[in-house]
């Protein structure tokens, strides 16, 4: 445990949080894959105490200053990580270990780290450390109750898809995890320090993990304290454009997330785009996730539909969305619908289902414009260029629909018609009104299909 020694008594010197935090990884780095398991058998359960407190506070070789309470504090966190590593590397090798027993050693050691926070014994540069703790207490959390005891593969999957798709199955450990992680964010935000020296700078750290969290628990909810909590802080935090981009990215797309659930489409429609704008261009996964949440909020707010060339770098978001998209721009009812029933599994679990649904009216303006359209021009009556028709009668659009949705609805009269186009305008998706006595829609002559140019 040289190194680690090193990069601990290093890290204060420097008072550097980031490389501070790299010794309390339980992943090895990609340029020392071994570093675990020299770790973990560098000790043993009986010496391991005595060796981490001369290896950690030793003042020889530049050793640092600490007073005997911030010590001893560091000293007992670094103990169960030693402990966690050996958990880990067993569980690797294949060796009889326990994923269960591995979380509660991480949240031990988290739960040390807290009250070292509380005690204001760690200055706040050392905040990244919580950054580490808490993205793997939710980590250990989801493979405990993933896996069980005994199993013996351990992974370490932390990408955002997972988190807004949430599991139904039991998450005893991920709600505790939860906990403790809302502990963290308490921990940030109550803070009173001056801000250059607050841990309030970890606070988009921890609000995305505790984001991450409730959707993988299905609890998104919960995710609205904590903006309410934000809000009513706002005043005494920094500015969110302050925080590294990386959080803000991954905020902005939260916020927007739980707008787009809430059906409130214009204020997701502006998170996502900032989230979109900010992302980095190489970052393509990302890119992807905006993007499932942001077309389906274009489609609504704008009627817009993304455009092939778009689509071309992100082959799901384009199985996805094309098929849907060329029916909406066809006015293909029964094409809509089958493209909606066959990606059915995937637009419910990325909870878009709902949303894409109501692609159908754009579908169905599309189809009634077509028929506006093929009825031509006629004779202006105070003498100048013709006009469109505008007097049509309803029966010309109970055709087209019987024609759009392949009469697989059976008979449909004129009675229905009437009342999608009741609804379209309505909707303000058409701009007319139903004579019914007369049997014709009177339509615009302004702007009869508002948002498509006639």
């Amino acid at each position: 445990m040289d190194l680690l020694y090193h990069d601990f008594k290093q890290a204060h010197l420097l008072g550097s949080g980031p490389l501070l935090a790299t010794t309390l990884s339980p992943v090895a780095p990609v340029e020392d894959p071994g570093r675990l398991q020299r770790i973990a058998f560098s000790s043993t359960q009986a010496s391991v105490t005595a060796d981490i407190r001369s290896g950690l506070l030793s003042q020889r070789d530049g050793g640092t200053r600490l007073s005997k309470q911030e010590g001893n504090a560091w000293a007992d966190i670094y103990v169960i990580y030693w402990r966690a590593v050996y958990e880990i590397v067993s569980l690797s090798e294949g060796s009889r270990a326990d994923h269960g027993i591995v979380y509660e050693l991480w949240k031990d050691l988290t739960d040390r780290l807290i009250k070292g926070y509380s005690a204001n014994l760690f200055g706040a540069w050392t905040v990244p450390c919580l950054y580490v703790a808490g993205r793997y207490l939710r980590v250990f959390a989801i493979n405990a109750d993933k896996h069980g005891r005994g199993t013996k593969s351990l992974t370490f999957d932390v990408g955002l898809q997972d988190d807004v798709t949430g599991s139904m199955s039991k998450n005893g450990r991920l709600e505790d995890a939860a906990r403790i992680i809302n502990r963290i964010f308490t921990l940030c935000i109550s803070d009173r320090a001056p801000l250059e020296s607050s841990r309030k700078w970890g606070l988009y750290y921890t609000i995305n993990l505790l984001f991450k969290t409730y959707f993988k628990l299905n609890s998104i909810s919960l995710s609205k304290n904590i903006l309410r909590a934000i809000q009513a802080s706002h005043a005494d935090m920094p500015p969110l454009e302050s925080f590294p981009k990386a959080h803000i990215v991954t905020f902005e797309y939260y916020v927007g997330v739980i707008s787009f659930l809430d059906e409130n489409y214009e204020k997701a429609e502006e998170h996502l785009t900032k989230a979109w704008k900010l992302c980095h261009p190489n970052a393509k996964r990302n890119q992807e996730l905006i993007m499932t949440y942001l077309i389906p909020c274009h489609l609504l707010t704008t009627h817009t539909l993304p455009s092939k060339k778009l689509l071309e770098p992100y082959p799901r978001l384009k199985a996805l969305f094309t098929g849907l998209g060329q029916c909406i721009r066809k006015g293909d009812l029964a094409g809509f619908d089958k493209a909606l029933a066959a990606g059915e599994d995937e637009f419910v679990k990325r909870r878009i289902y709902l949303t894409l649904e109501r692609g159908r009216d754009i579908a169905l303006r599309n189809l009634l414009r077509k028929v506006y359209l093929a009825g031509g021009f006629e004779e202006s009556k105070d003498g100048g260029p013709p006009v469109r028709r505008t007097r049509i009668p309803v029966s010309e659009f109970t055709a087209a629909i019987r024609l759009g949705t392949n009469n697989q609805y059976g008979h449909f009269d004129t009675d229905e018609a009437e009342c999608l186009l009741a609804n379209m305008i309505y909707k303000s998706l058409v701009k007319g009104y139903i004579a019914r006595e007369r049997g014709i829609v009177v339509l615009s002559k302004g702007s009869a299909f508002p948002g498509t140019g006639v």
